[in-house]
């Protein structure tokens, strides 16, 4: 039927789809269905960014075509009917010829593993072609730096990404822009534009609407029923017809955007019918009159936000504008976020801003329009249950005079949005000389029900005059209002940001007779009174970066565009789930233990009944009988593929469901039901203490247990102070790699089987699988090609995974593929250890350390895995102070939570904080300058041979000192620490602190292979054990095996690097692969292309020899293979790099300043500048190693700031997804981000004189953490100057330990929960 099929385009190509579940997502069909692979599945949450697309649509009345970003994982594919899809390969491809979006990301070296990179070029895309068609015309720096706010980044820290988006800006300071490939330190601003690949919207934005759509007739009549069970209605009568046929049975699901479900992830499939409600022009209509503004309840956020730019109501648009993302707001209604608020407790901000405007609200109740405040429409029974439908909201328009007063308030842990806030408010108030005569006070997300009016606070203070005490009683009374419900955590912190947000309406209008610094709506900052709205002043996020080019061994120590960059950006790169899917092909998901110590009694279905395509469900029973139930393996032994009887921690694999799609999979192993019997069973092991009173340790090698370093006794007789028991914990962290865990099985003749793996450690998954299956390991072959972001995360923990598809395909003799859901993923991943670090430590007066004890117990979990080369790892940076004498006593503890892992400087980041935290506690005892006793104790290169023996290497290798005097000049250190101590005078409710903090980080080379084979037309083929996870390592192979080839001196060698490829890792044609991690395998891959050159350019000498008697002109490298052909010269070559004992480990060196401002009210920190300095010795390539400096740094800033992951009662992960797991986004880095990258050359036992970057950086981001701690010591120290005399509520002394992370419940709780209270009742009663 005509008009009724499902008819789309994307990327300009016609697509009809003759049936679907209606359930089915865009992204499900675009994976599935089309060739393209640039949108990616992150979270499928609309939380991440990776799966964006342009959505256009056209309209026929004004011949318009109207495009946007949205979610693909959320949208459904019915939704988009009539309507035309552009991908980032539709923006521009190899064939094609590459997007300048593309070109700018690759030469900004923006894009580090690249599976985040095509989302973010469709949102950098999305944004310039809303300024071309807003008749601005152009875009704005500060819409450049937004434009990718909604997208997360797990690798580059971010700043390469912003300078490629602002390289588009109309009004950017080209000289602002970083480190790039187009133009050279010198250039002129003239040649610097000129030399950008040129962008030009008449060319370039080419996201056109097809004809054959245009001419699509009947888009109006909506689908055919039958076949889409999605019904579009274009009246409300028709709506009428729908509802009221819908009562006789079946149930109904009203959608606009469906981004409901990326919070309410268990709504799929509950619904016979689908019906979409955005159609209908009553419910889609924006109005606009003298008495107000009237929205429909299917207008998306963002036009509802458009449309309230233009009006009184600009405040309440500039806070809408922090819900969600740009692409959420693009899909999500105002009626879905209303509805969700009444009716599921979700935490809207769009309810509290509408409470606070008096907005009513229309609803249809079947053939009525009934009207009500939204006040009692929130107090209704869940409007999801009922027949009612919200049909329109209406906000009452008010005189825009100065006595009017309306602002706005959130506290989240991302300024900008894309993170749920702990608190939402909106106050509007009329107050004429310091009376209130009217107040409206709206609350929402603070744990409740739903957002609420604090009516009882209102009629207090109506009719008052507002004075100190009269607003101290408010907030009282508040107090008792605001209940946060039982499961709500911080329950105290969000009453006191409530508290807070009335004290920061209502105080400025005391202090300043009646008068507000600013009227209703100027958008001004808000107050004078040293509180800052941080979104209002976000200053745009300025950087620098230093590097120094070597030409010394070209095209080595050149900043060279990562391999395949653009590739990466347009989304052509093929991760393992790209891999084009086999007809019968099966899916995986793992059924996970939710107990942490039980026997497993039986697994089955719920209701009994077998899920829709599930094949089989595979347990240990399942593992072949001359096999093993392994599933990783690490030096310190095996862990197995599945619990047995019993299990042994809470998220342990169970066993795998195996279905015809993963969604299908995914869905049954929800569906599992386990049955657990505890009986007889001892209490699991669920805190270090426990292990420690149960003796549940695991062994650590004698090669891994720390020295001690002189005699702590006699250090703690030399002591003229000590601190003794002094304890603190540090948390877990989370990898959040783009791409979740994936992996691909192909059973083989022969018995054999093929896996496509996102594996850091092929070699193993290899070992591994062999083992399980009971096959000799040449019946096995793991590729790995690229990883989307690994950290150490796709170490030990992608074992398991590629293992049990491999066990999968062996038993059913099928392809199998699994590809693991957010949440799973980070119940199984384990993460970063936690500990309990327990010391005593000796220091003299003058703040020189003496001696340090320390106990320390490691959360290892329930497998080795590999916690017990731990100890070692905390000791490299831990010894970065003389101490005087240092020993140590670690406990690797075994426990029955998920067992932890290597992630990104495993134990090193832990260490190097341990020496921080102490040195902190030091100078505050002995109220010193904490810089000061940090330059005290820094080593000596005698101290340093003491505390590091020969790691230490030569004297003039040891550059820290040198680091540490040369950032102070470059950050100006000394003048801003006095400018820190003004400004904390000068503010009440902001505090600054300023740190530099030392690293010094020891590494380990080993053993890599590689492989260089040389073809018949002059291009070189490349195979190296290390793994490409984004670090960038086939780059700097690319560079040394073009400069090892180089020295045949053809003519023409310079241009080699085109003509060389590396190609994915295969472990089969290269073995002893080993592990990509530890920050050297980049170096050691580069060194053995390096032997293998050599043994080429020895081959090919006599050859070039002869060539060069014969010929007097020139040799070319064409004519040099050809001839070495003729002779059958043998031009592969493959080396295994062995490093020497006496070298392989060293040591690194970074200083790293950070200046932050703590918001005293809501207990958010703002980095506003960091400083980096670092050496790299002689950098292979300055472009990726900064990309790794300033990644690793901002991935600390997650780890000592931000991210909180953390089990439950049974040992549980609690955090499941982009909602509650909250890593740093482009407004949470530094607002000043200088990097330098030292070049020094003393380095001569290194590869070509280079030094590691991968993993050493991240220690410094505990500068950030130490400035917070110096921020919050000044906000306790004039709390204390406010205190009355009826007792102190908050703890308020200089000693305190400020946990990791540093969250802004923390911060708030440190700087003190009641500190509005008491300043008021300091000004009440006289101080």
């Amino acid at each position: 039927m005509e008009g009724k099929d499902l008819e789309f385009a994307v990327n300009g190509e016609r697509f009809k789809v003759n049936s679907v579940d209606p359930s089915t997502t865009l992204l499900d069909f675009l994976r599935l269905n089309t060739p393209f692979k640039s949108v990616k599945l992150g979270c499928g949450e609309g939380g991440c960014g990776a799966c964006l697309v342009i959505l256009s649509k056209y309209d026929p009345e004004l011949d318009q075509v109207k495009e946007c970003s949205i979610n693909s994982c959320l949208t459904l594919l019915c939704s988009i009917n009539g309507c035309s899809i552009t991908t980032s390969e539709g923006l521009g491809n190899t064939k094609n010829g590459f997007h300048p979006i593309h070109n700018r990301f690759a030469g900004f070296h923006a894009s580090q593993c690249g599976f985040c990179t095509p989302g973010m070029c469709i949102s950098l895309y999305s944004a310039l072609s809303n300024a071309h068609h807003n008749h601005t015309n152009s875009l704005t720096v500060s819409e450049a730096e937004k434009s990718v706010a909604g997208n997360l980044c797990r690798c580059t820290g971010y700043r390469p990404i912003v300078d490629a988006c602002k390289s588009f800006a109309a009004d950017v300071d080209i000289e602002d822009l970083g480190l790039n490939s187009f133009w050279k330190k010198g250039d002129s601003k003239e040649v610097m534009l000129k030399s950008l690949p040129p962008y030009n919207p008449k060319d370039h934005l080419v996201t056109t609407f097809p004809e054959f759509l245009k001419k699509k007739k009947n888009v109006r009549n909506g689908l055919d029923h039958s076949r889409y069970r999605w019904t579009t209605p274009f009246s409300v009568t028709e709506l009428h017809h729908i509802l009221e046929s819908a009562n006789s049975g079946g149930s109904l699901k009203l959608v606009v955007g469906n981004t409901g479900t990326g919070y309410y992830k268990d709504d799929e499939e509950m619904f016979d019918r689908y019906v979409d409600i955005s159609h209908i022009p009553e419910m889609s209509v924006i109005k606009k009159d003298e008495n107000g503004i009237e929205i429909g309840a299917a207008v998306t956020i963002s036009n509802a936000v458009d449309a309230l730019k233009d009006s009184n109501f600009k405040k309440m648009a500039a806070h809408m504008e922090k819900v969600g993302n740009h692409s959420i707001r693009n899909s999500g209604s105002i009626g879905g976020n209303l509805v969700m608020g009444q009716s599921r407790k979700f935490p809207s901000d769009i309810t509290t801003l509408l409470l606070a405007a008096d907005a009513s609200v229309y609803m249809l109740n079947g053939r009525k329009t009934e009207k009500v405040k939204l006040l009692e429409f929130l107090d209704l029974p869940p409007i999801l249950e009922s027949k009612r439908v919200l049909f329109k909201v209406d906000i009452p328009e008010w005189a825009a005079d100065t006595e009017s007063l309306f602002e706005t308030y959130r506290a989240a842990p991302r300024s900008i949005g894309n993170a749920l806030p702990y608190v939402n408010a909106a106050f509007f108030a009329r107050v004429s000389h310091q009376m209130v005569d009217k107040c409206l006070l709206a609350f929402g997300s603070y744990g409740g029900d739903h957002s609420i009016r604090a009516t009882e606070v209102e009629h207090f203070l109506t009719g008052k005059l507002l004075s100190h005490s009269v607003l101290h009683e408010a907030m009282g009374l508040l107090r008792g209002i605001i209940v946060p419900g039982k499961d709500t955590s911080y329950p105290e912190y969000r009453k006191a940001l409530a508290v807070g947000f009335l004290f920061e309406f209502f105080y400025p209008l005391i202090d300043n007779n009646g008068h507000r610094i600013c009227s209703l709506d100027s958008g001004e900052e808000k107050h004078s009174n040293g509180h800052v709205d941080p979104t209002e002043s976000l200053p745009f996020l300025s950087s620098s970066q230093q590097v120094l080019e070597s030409s010394e061994f070209q095209p080595v120590g050149e900043a060279v565009i990562k391999a395949g960059a653009a590739l990466q950006a347009s989304g052509e790169a093929v991760f393992v789930d790209d891999i084009p899917t086999l007809p019968d092909c099966l899916h995986g998901a793992f059924i996970y233990s939710t107990e942490p110590l039980a026997k497993i009694k039986s697994i089955s279905f719920s209701e009994n009944v077998t899920p829709t395509g599930v094949f089989a469900v595979l347990t240990f029973k399942d593992i072949p009988h001359q096999g093993q139930n392994i599933g990783s393996k690490t030096v310190f032994g095996p862990g197995p593929l599945f619990a047995d009887e019993l299990t042994r921690c809470a998220g342990q694999r169970i066993a795998l469901v195996v279905a015809d799609t993963q969604k299908h999979a995914d869905r049954a192993a929800k569906l599992a039901v386990v049955e657990y019997d505890i009986k007889n069973l001892e209490e699991p092991i669920l805190t270090v203490e426990d292990a420690v009173k149960r003796s549940s340790f695991f062994d650590v090698f004698p090669m891994f247990y720390p020295e001690p370093v002189g005699d702590v006794l006699e250090g703690m007789k030399e002591a003229d102070r000590k601190i003794l028991l002094a304890e603190f914990r540090l948390g877990s962290q989370y990898f959040f790699y783009m791409e979740p865990q994936t992996a691909l099985a192909l059973p083989d003749e022969d018995n054999c089987v093929k896996v496509f793996s996102s594996s850091q450690a092929p070699e193993y998954v290899h070992s591994v699988i062999a083992t399980c299956l009971g096959i000799p390991e040449h019946n096995v072959r793991v590729i790995t090609r690229r990883v989307g972001g690994g950290f150490g995360g796709k170490a030990i923990k992608s074992m398991p995974v590629a293992t049990a598809c491999a066990l999968a395909a062996h038993k059913l003799n099928r392809p199998v593929k699994m590809y693991m859901n957010r949440k799973t993923d980070m119940i199984m991943a384990g993460g970063r250890h936690p500990m309990k670090v327990t010391y005593n430590v000796g220091f003299r007066s003058d703040g020189k350390l003496t001696a340090l004890e320390l106990t320390m117990l490691i959360d290892a979990g329930t497998e080795p895995d590999v916690s017990p080369i731990l100890p070692r790892n905390i000791m490299g940076p831990l010894r970065k102070y003389d101490w005087g004498a240092l020993s140590v006593d670690v406990k690797v503890c075994k426990t029955n939570l998920p067992s932890r892992t290597a992630m990104r400087a495993p134990g090193e980041v832990q260490g190097s904080y341990i020496a921080e935290s102490i040195i902190e506690n030091v100078a505050s005892s002995l109220q010193m300058e904490v810089d000061e006793v940090r330059k005290i104790n820094l080593h000596t290169y005698d101290s340093l041979r003491k505390f590091y023996k020969h790691i230490s290497g030569e004297e003039d290798e040891y550059t820290l000192p040198l680091l540490w005097d040369k950032v102070e000049i470059s950050s100006e250190f000394k003048k801003r620490d006095e400018m820190v101590k003004e400004f904390n005078k000068c503010n009440v409710w902001r505090k600054r602190g300023i740190s530099r903090v030392p690293i010094v980080h020891q590494v380990m080379q080993r053993p890599t292979p590689g492989k260089v084979s040389i073809l018949s037309d002059g291009s070189v083929v490349v195979e190296v054990g290390g793994i490409e996870i984004g670090q960038g390592l086939w780059t700097k192979v690319k560079q040394m095996v073009a400069y090892g080839l180089g020295l045949t001196k053809c003519t023409g060698s310079e241009k080699l690097i085109e003509r060389i490829r590396v190609v994915q890792a295969d472990t089969l044609g290269l073995i002893q692969g080993g592990f990509t991690a530890g920050s050297t395998t980049s170096e050691n891959s580069c060194e053995a292309v390096r032997l293998c050159c050599v043994t080429l350019v020895e081959r090919l000498k006599p050859t070039m020899d002869q060539m060069m008697m014969e010929k007097s002109g020139s040799v070319t490298w064409n004519m040099l293979i050809q001839k070495a052909y003729a002779q059958s010269v043998n031009l592969s070559a493959s080396a295994l790099y062995t490093p020497e004992f006496s070298s392989m480990e060293y040591l690194n060196y970074g200083v790293g300043v950070s200046e932050v401002e703590v918001d005293v009210i809501t207990g958010k920190t703002e980095i506003l500048r960091s400083d980096i300095i670092y050496d790299c010795g002689k950098s292979l390539n300055p472009a990726v190693d900064l990309g790794q400096v300033e990644g690793a740094f901002v991935q600390g800033i997650g780890f000592f700031m931000m991210e909180e992951y953390t089990t439950d009662e049974k040992g549980l992960v609690v955090q499941q997804g982009t909602w509650d797991y909250n890593i740093p986004t482009v407004d949470t880095i530094p607002k000043q981000f200088y990097v330098e990258i030292l070049n020094t050359g003393h380095h001569k036992n290194r590869v070509l004189s280079s030094k590691a970057s991968g993993e050493p950086p991240l220690l410094l981001a505990a500068s950030v953490h130490c400035a917070t701690r110096s921020a919050i010591r000044e906000a306790r120290k004039q709390s204390l100057s406010w205190d009355c005399n009826d007792g102190n509520r908050d703890v308020s002394g200089a000693d305190f330990e400020l946990p990791v992370p540093a969250t802004m419940p923390v911060v708030k709780g440190l700087c003190g929960l009641y500190s509005v209270e008491k300043y008021l009742e300091g000004k009440i009663c006289g101080k």
